[in-house]
């Protein structure tokens, strides 16, 4: 069963990868699930975030507050004005612009520590930024969201802050008491996590492609274009910033990693609830679900593959 769950997860992108096609490609294989399950869907995989962070990556945090406050620097800055700058370029229309923030304004993706763990990065600094940047997303992701889209729509905030509250913090604040006061049972199920996480991930892919694959199909070039762009410029600019600040290899790669990777079930999401009467502000978040596990899966090769020849040169 262990080596099943490992096999899951270091294939992850490709697993994404074939369940996007056969939702795009034959939508009835997954429209038949409500787009309402996102939200619980994504609350099992923060709960099952908060069943592996522990008062080690707690420390992790308070004894690395430059490297932490570095990150999320990165994380909130580099990704928003990256999302506002391409939708100005492309002269996206009004909801494609909208989908393309959103997923900017998130913080990082929920698959970004395993793939920071097979690209051979410093995993602690990838599960420390993931878990403060997501802590900090329920008051930076709506007022960003504001600030870089507040002229084009109207944005709640403070709806968005709620939602943000429910789907995300309170999941990690409820396996974090699990791990308080039912150890050994956290500690039987954390193994098989990254797989059952995996498997949720693509299941929130082929829940969102499934219902916007017709608007994927007619307009997904520009929205792939832009998504690519926007992930591919994340991770290069993330390692650059650890690179240019002189930090270790390990945490170059995180740091890429972190950037690069943006919780882009929770843009959909939030493009759901908040957004309506805009639909395809969906679509970006859905083509971002699919496109950065592919990428970070090839990130993850080309960064673990190089560090195993730097350490057969020396």
């Amino acid at each position: 069963m262990r080596k099943i769950s490992d096999f899951i997860a270091k294939w992850m992108g490709l697993l994404v990868l074939l369940v996007a096609a056969l939702s795009l490609f034959w939508p009835a294989s997954f429209v038949w699930i409500d787009t309402k399950m996102i939200n619980p869907l994504l609350g099992v995989i923060m709960f099952g975030m908060g069943l592996t962070l522990s008062s080690h990556d707690l420390r992790i945090v308070l004894s690395r507050p430059t490297d932490i406050l570095i990150g999320c620097l990165a994380q909130f800055t580099v990704m928003p004005l990256l999302a506002w700058l391409l939708a100005s370029v492309f002269a996206l229309p009004k909801d494609l612009a909208l989908g393309v923030i959103l997923v900017g304004c998130c913080p990082g993706g929920t698959a970004s520590n395993v793939i920071a763990y097979l690209a051979k990065g410093d995993l602690a600094l990838s599960v420390g930024m993931t878990a403060v940047s997501t802590l900090l997303a329920p008051v930076l992701t709506p007022l960003l969201v504001w600030l870089m889209a507040g002229t084009m729509v109207d944005v709640d905030t403070i709806g968005m802050l709620k939602s943000i509250v429910y789907v995300v913090i309170a999941p990690i604040l409820i396996g974090l008491l699990c791990q308080r006061f039912i150890p050994k049972l956290t500690a039987a199920v954390t193994p098989y996590l990254p797989a059952f996480s995996s498997m949720a991930i693509a299941l929130v892919v082929g829940v969102i492609v499934s219902h916007n694959a017709d608007r994927l199909l007619m307009g997904g070039m520009i929205v792939l274009l832009v998504v690519v762009a926007h992930n591919l410029l994340g991770l290069v600019l993330g390692f650059l910033i650890g690179f240019l600040l002189r930090l270790p290899r390990p945490k170059c790669i995180s740091l890429s990693i972190e950037v690069g990777m943006q919780n882009s079930g929770l843009a959909s999401s939030l493009a759901v609830m908040h957004f309506a009467a805009y639909p395809l502000a969906t679509v970006p978040g859905a083509v971002f679900s699919v496109w950065h596990n592919i990428s970070g899966a090839l990130a993850a090769k080309f960064f673990s593959s190089e560090a195993g020849e730097q350490a057969a040169g020396q």
